[in-house]
């Protein structure tokens, strides 16, 4: 899926709404800065600190959703994010320290290369 420019992971969707987001609107995890180029010269800690990834939890409108033909399957995301998530500050902190982790294990590991790169437009 696609909103603003970045790419997204649909968590948790709501067809019908709820009473604080009256709306269809999906629960969604993106990157907000993408990883940094790596070349075979670099250094290992040069390589691990530009692999580094920037995580994001948002509820979207469906209408500023784009779908897409990709999928990205991250089973481990949903029984963590939940809609009580946004409630406090520490929750949605810890959710995002592992979505960062599971991104990140996901770029080393090489799999899914089309997320990992910002979108031209």
């Amino acid at each position: 899926m696609l909103t603003e420019e970045l790419q997204v992971v649909i968590i948790q969707p709501q067809d019908n709404g709820n009473k604080s987001h009256p709306y269809p609107h999906a629960l969604v995890a993106g990157i907000e800065r993408y990883p940094s180029q790596i070349t075979r010269r670099m250094s290992k800690a040069k390589q691990t600190k530009r692999s580094k990834v920037k995580p994001f939890i948002k509820v979207i409108n469906y209408n500023h959703l784009m779908p897409t033909r990709y999928t990205l399957e991250l089973e481990g995301l949903k029984s963590v994010i939940s809609a009580d998530t946004f409630k406090e500050v520490s929750q949605r902190e810890e959710a995002k320290k592992t979505i960062k982790k599971t991104l990140e294990e996901r770029y080393t590991s090489g799999k899914n290369r089309w997320f990992f790169t910002p979108l031209r437009f």
